[in-house]
This record gives C-alpha cells, sequence and structure tokens, in this order.
C-alpha cells in the first residue's frame, strides 16, 4: 500500500537551489521509507543533491542543491564555514553557565554515540545563548562553528542541559515523554555568487516550541545573527 506524506514546505527556489522545511521525525535518507532527500525530489519532480543533513529528531531548514556544480559549492562553503547555521533548541536541566562557547574534540562512544573531549586537536565548536522559559524550560540560541556529527546534542549535555526529547543523550525515561527532540535548524545566511540570501523558519512542531512563552523569546531572535 502506498504511503501518502504530508506536503514539504519549501520557503525558496531558484535554478541552482532549493531550501526546504524538513518535519521531525523524519529520516534524511531513505531507510525503510522515503526519506527527506527522496520524498523533496518527488515533490519537485528533478534530482536534488543534499549539502549538509539533519538527524531525524532535528526539524527546519535544508539546503537542496539542483545538479552536481552547485552541490559542490555548498560543500566547499559548508568545509570553510562560510554558511551560518543558527539552530534553537530546550531542555528541562539548567546549563552549567548560561552563554558561551563549548569547545573540545569529540570521539565516538558507546552504541553510535560521541563524546566531547578535554583535548582540541580538531575541536568541534559551538557558540550559544540561552533564557529561562516556563518552570524547568531553558531555551538555546545556538550557533556551531563547525559541523561534526551530533554536535549540538554532545555540546548540551556537556552543559548538563540535554536536548528535551533526545533519547540518545538525555535520560530515556524522561525523553520518551516527550513529544519530540526539540532541536530545530532555525536559520541560514549565506553568499553565493554576489548574491546574499538569509532565510528564517521557526519551528511549528512541539508544545514547548509554540508555547506562548517560546513565541515571545522567538520574535526576540527573529534575527539570530544579532546576538553573536
Amino acid at each position: 500500500m502506498e504511503t501518502h506524506h504530508p506536503a514539504i514546505r519549501i520557503v525558496h527556489e531558484n535554478d541552482r537551489f532549493v531550501v526546504a522545511v524538513k518535519s521531525e521525525g523524519v529520516n534524511f535518507h531513505s531507510e525503510e521509507e522515503a526519506g527527506f532527500v527522496v520524498r523533496s525530489s518527488e515533490q519537485l519532480g528533478i534530482s536534488l543533491f543534499p549539502v549538509h543533513r539533519l538527524d531525524k529528531m532535528t526539524s527546519g531548514l535544508v539546503i537542496l542543491a539542483k545538479d552536481a556544480e552547485t552541490a559542490a559549492r555548498f560543500g566547499e562553503m559548508f568545509e570553510t564555514r562560510a554558511i551560518e547555521k543558527y539552530y534553537l533548541a530546550i531542555s528541562i536541566r539548567k546549563p552549567k553557565k548560561k552563554q558561551g562557547w563549548i569547545k573540545g574534540d569529540m570521539s565516538k562512544a558507546r552504541r553510535g554515540d560521541y563524546k566531547l573531549l578535554s583535548t582540541m586537536e580538531n575541536p568541534a565548536i559551538t557558540q550559544f545563548v540561552s533564557c529561562a522559559l516556563r518552570t524547568h524550560e531553558r531555551f538555546f540560541l545556538i550557533k556551531p562553528h563547525t559541523g561534526k556529527t551530533h554536535q549540538i546534542r554532545v555540546a548540551l549535555k556537556s552543559l548538563g542541559s540535554p536536548i528535551a526529547g533526545d533519547e540518545r543523550y538525555a535520560a530515556s525515561d524522561e525523553a520518551r515523554k516527550e513529544e519530540r527532540g526539540y532541536l530545530h535548524a532555525y536559520a541560514l545566511r549565506f553568499r553565493l555568487n554576489d548574491e546574499e540570501f538569509c532565510f528564517v523558519s521557526p519551528p511549528d512542531e512541539g508544545e514547548r516550541f509554540i508555547s506562548e512563552a517560546c513565541k515571545i523569546h522567538i520574535h526576540q531572535w527573529s534575527e539570530p545573527w544579532t546576538q553573536f
């Protein structure tokens, strides 16, 4: 029986690339069913090239190139940190510090997890600010300066504030009670072929993200690059 998926929201399209919104809980690449890249390609009727990825639990903005040349260019831009990325996250644990930097090498741990080390040979670098929302809720605006696997999830765990609903890095009994993992790819800013692009897309899934308290702070962070 054919599975019908809701339409993927396209926030921008030109002759070189597409910016689309991935829902939480959707695999980026196809596994048991069609993943985000395949579904986006089928919806637009063209082959799309992924240039970065989001974890299954993470929602938000994704760039998909329309040709191999543009994909390679974006790959270079991500490699040289020429693309600014901003994320939103919620934790139900108070962080060791309210803002600043998290730096350290990352290594593989058990069961596909990663851990943050104190060494700095090839470090993951993450910058953040945070504020209080409702009782036991801490809201984070995060700017990763590198693109390591699980970087933000591991960084917030190292602060003592694992992401709410993150079954890999938060206490599993607590995480399973959440509607979703509360990490969202919120904004992208970059320059391509002398043209400047900027995209901001607030989360619309998950009770904690759509609470009034959260919406107020998202509005205050409507231009997230001004916070760093």
